[in-house]
């Protein structure tokens, strides 16, 4: 893990979003010798008025603990840029059956496109975020200024988010830095207690602000229309009527409106298949039912840290945030995309989702799943 870097006075920019982590983030960079900035980014605004989008909760918080911390704290508002590059990506890969991952874009247009762009406005040498990750700078005499960025995973394996930083350039992260990449959550909580943050107690949020807490069937139907369609066993067997295939996730098993149904085997009913063209949902029966595990992967949109694929052999890979690495190869990379193979079968292999590579603590970067073999 990268060791903290000596401010000398020089200006940083944090986002701050009203969380103990960024808090911590803007303190311990404080404690470093850096003049700090705290940012709040409002992305939303459709109904952050409501029970389960905290904005403004989030403001007040963030603005506490910016004035415990004796720094300036500026807020700026990124809905316009956050519902043309993030909301409507959303909403196009629900609409074509995917499913999508909004972070991973709000981390690659937002945080560090539009917030970067505009700390740097401010007269910032660097920003930081709260993100449990991390960067170190190596040699490279082929690279720009002979050297070159690794974001590595955050020592924190609950807590990790390089999944979700995967698609950040070399240019976004030299200027990046992510004090907590090197701490355990519990450090973090420990720190803000310490300090007399007012936030130290604050629960993490969870999921994207436009969501929350929300029922997401509730969410998606007042942007997408329902199209109902057959659902249908593996053995071609009409048992119910989905509400929309953008309304179901290949894995799924509550929620799918079929569980007073009985097959051969008396085992849970999972999503497993969504045919676009027949608007047809397919349904299988047990865990590990062979529609539900795949071997290999082909992924589009890709993105290598370093700017070019990895070289090594034998990499690990995941294709969900919450999962541990899995063995694989890269069998091949052509243009924006490349096919990954794996020594054990994935479950459920999802297309819209992200397959983040790794050799060890690096990641080396990823791309959108596009379909998967058995």
């Amino acid at each position: 893990m990268a060791m903290p870097e000596a401010g000398g006075g020089r200006r940083i920019v944090v986002g701050m979003s009203g969380g103990v982590d960024s808090s911590v983030t803007a303190w311990l960079l404080r404690e470093q010798g850096w003049e700090v900035v705290g940012l709040f980014m409002k992305n939303w605004e459709d109904d952050d008025d409501s029970e389960y989008c905290s904005t403004r909760q989030d403001w007040i918080d963030a603005a506490s603990a910016a004035d415990v911390l004796g720094i300036d704290i500026e807020a700026v508002n990124f809905a316009a840029e956050y519902r043309d590059r993030v909301f409507s990506e959303f909403l196009r890969e629900y609409a074509a059956g995917r499913t999508p991952n909004p972070d991973v874009l709000c981390n690659a247009e937002i945080k560090f496109k539009a917030f970067l762009d505009h700390a740097m406005r401010m007269g910032a040498d660097l920003i930081a975020t709260g993100h449990y990750a991390g960067v170190r700078a190596v040699a490279d005499p082929r690279a720009e200024q002979g050297q070159r960025f690794e974001l590595l995973r955050g020592v924190d394996p609950g807590k990790d988010q390089s999944y979700f930083l995967h698609r950040l350039s070399q240019a976004q992260l030299s200027r990046t830095r992510f004090p907590l990449g090197g701490l355990h959550k519990r450090e973090v909580r420990d720190i803000a207690a310490r300090i007399g943050l007012p936030n130290a107690a604050k629960k993490d949020s969870t999921g994207i602000c436009f969501i929350g807490e929300r029922p997401f069937r509730e969410f998606l139907n007042r942007y997408l229309p329902t199209r109902p369609g057959p659902i249908l066993t593996d053995s071609g067997r009409c048992i119910g009527e989905h509400v929309g295939l953008a309304f179901y996730t290949l894995g799924q098993r509550k929620g799918i409106g079929i569980g007073g149904q009985r097959g051969g085997s008396g085992e849970p009913w999972f999503a497993a298949r969504k045919d676009i063209a027949t608007n047809t949902l397919q349904v299988v029966q047990g865990h590990d039912h062979p529609w539900l595990l795949s071997t290999r992967l082909w992924a589009d949109h890709a993105h290598w840290v370093a700017g070019a694929p990895p070289s090594s052999p034998t990499l690990g890979a995941k294709t969900r945030y919450r999962q541990a690495d899995s063995p694989c190869h890269l069998l091949a990379s052509e243009g924006d995309r490349f096919e990954l193979g794996f020594d054990q079968p994935q479950w459920a292999v999802t297309p819209g989702q992200s397959a983040v590579i790794y050799d060890g603590e690096i990641c080396l970067g990823g791309g959108l799943i596009a379909s998967s073999l058995a």
